[in-house]
């Protein structure tokens, strides 16, 4: 199959793609985006403006608590909270609430928490706002009414201050992995931030390596420009070496972007802190890319097949739900795997065709996987590809010249039955 022209084709690929701007552009921000994008979303989760809260209380006692606990509090620093305290039963809540709600509508008073006696009960907190929903303001006032709660139940019962500090405190799990060599070692962090890099890398990469390729063929096809290379290499030859020299340039700058981690598991002159290392090898990186290499050769004859069928983008796009359903679904298995290490449907996707490129990265970052499964894996992505290769390949030798009126479903299939 890799004659020369094939070899001709990949090296006008990687010429094509590799010195593109596209390329170079893509590969230096993707990282810078990923965790720009991760700075941007914490500074807009910091960044909530001023806030102007009254706390009420049906007992005077328990408001003077609120008060001491609330302006004590560590999030008081940040100079963006403001709190009004009262006493008030419900009736003189709801005037309250009518007097104030012109405020509360125009933001002037961002919400008013009560705080009723049966909370001493069942710790149901009421909330009045424009915006009840504010999670990043219940997160922070949560602390400190529970605290002032818990001390009042317990202020009658002569506890000491060292038991109230322990009533008020939740319990802290600290997670050790057992491994098959009967090692017991703490589990940190460094694997999940691991499953998320790898997760949405792989994902970023077989969009972005897939529309690639689909632009290319749209364009050559729309440009006539593809009737004039088959008049050199055969059609089978050119689908061969563009979705191989899109699958080296994909695979190439997958190693730039993982090429900080493989140093840090391949050297010791890096050390991370415990809760962030890393526990998985080498090996496990190298399985990534030859199963990402083999998911790619998958999914660009796909996106190939799909540029063929279509003499425009737009067209190309509203058809390619199919593929992109290949993607997504995976995508999101692989994020649910992440809390849910032992979902069956996760571990049954890991080792499916078009699945597996996307969760059994995400399986061997947050548990231990037998190497048989990883070779299983890979064999049934290296069979998916003797598969869907052919049925690709029948439908761009026959799409890649027809142009004009857009080709109905039924005829797209009715092209499989040309020999390839």
């Amino acid at each position: 199959m890799l004659n020369q022209r094939v070899l001709a084709v990949i090296k006008r690929e990687l010429k094509e793609k590799l010195l593109s701007k596209t390329f170079i552009v893509m590969t230096i921000l993707m990282p810078l985006i990923m965790f720009g994008g991760i700075g941007i979303q914490m500074l807009l989760h910091g960044d909530e403006g001023k806030s102007f809260v009254a706390v009420v209380s049906e007992s005077q006692p328990l408001t003077e608590s609120f008060q001491k606990e609330l302006l004590s509090s560590s999030f008081m620093k940040e100079g963006n909270y403001t709190f009004s305290f009262y006493t008030q039963n419900r009736e003189e809540l709801k005037n309250f609430l009518d007097q104030n709600k012109k405020k509360l509508l125009e933001g002037t008073l961002t919400g008013v928490v009560y705080v009723p006696s049966s909370a001493m009960k069942d710790k149901k907190i009421e909330y009045y706002s424009k915006t009840p929903t504010n999670l990043n303001l219940s997160r922070k006032l949560e602390g400190p009414i529970n605290k002032v709660l818990i001390d009042n139940f317990f202020s009658s019962r002569s506890l000491t201050s060292d038991e109230l500090k322990f009533a008020r405190e939740g319990i802290d799990f600290n997670g050790f992995k057992v491994t098959k060599d009967e090692k017991i070692e703490k589990a940190g962090y460094g694997n999940i931030i691991l499953s998320y890099v790898f997760t949405f890398l792989l994902y970023l990469s077989l969009l972005l390596s897939g529309q690639l390729l689909l632009q290319s063929v749209i364009e050559e096809k729309s440009n006539r420009i593809v009737e004039v290379i088959l008049s050199s290499v055969s059609p089978k030859e050119l689908m061969t070496g563009k979705i191989i020299g899109s699958a080296i340039t994909a695979l190439f700058q997958m190693v730039i972007w993982l090429s900080p981690i493989i140093l840090i598991l391949s050297t010791t002159l890096f050390m991370l802190p415990p809760e962030i290392t890393f526990s998985i090898t080498i090996n496990h990186v190298l399985f990534l890319l030859v199963n990402f290499a083999l998911g790619l050769v998958v999914f660009l004859s796909l996106f190939g097949m799909m540029g063929s069928i279509f003499d425009n983008p737009q067209d190309a796009q509203s058809g390619m739900w199919p593929v992109m359903i290949l993607i997504i679904i995976p995508f999101f298995i692989a994020i649910s795997m992440m809390e849910n290490p032992n979902s069956p449907i996760a571990n049954v996707a890991s080792l499916l065709p078009f699945a597996s490129i996307l969760v059994m990265p995400v399986k061997m970052t947050v548990v231990e996987v037998p190497w048989w499964q990883l070779i299983l894996c890979l064999a049934v992505n290296a069979a998916t590809i003797f598969v869907i290769f052919p049925l690709a390949g029948r439908i761009y030798r026959v799409g890649i010249l027809i142009t004009g009126k857009k080709p109905k479903w039924s005829e797209v299939v009715k092209w499989l039955k040309y020999k390839y």
